[in-house]
């Protein structure tokens, strides 16, 4: 899948803990690995309101697109 999940460098750079951010965002540690190792199929918008709450930034700080292919260009 190319969405890549950035929550690990986000939560490096305010080094915060898993256990830490899954509290205060409401979700379990073994959820919040799920995120980071890039297993999640899907996101709610509600936790994802609450991850850039936690976190004070943008859903594109936790969120990449990255193509699975190169781009065409033209």
């Amino acid at each position: 899948m190319p969405i890549v999940v950035r929550v690990d460098v986000e939560l490096a750079r305010r080094k915060m803990s898993v256990g830490e951010f899954a509290d205060r965002v409401g979700l379990t540690p073994a959820n919040v690995a799920v995120l980071k190792n890039g297993r999640a199929k899907a996101v709610r918008f509600s936790t994802l309101d609450a991850m850039c709450r936690v976190l004070g930034c943008q859903p594109g700080d936790l969120l990449e697109w990255v193509p699975d292919e190169p781009m065409p260009s033209g």
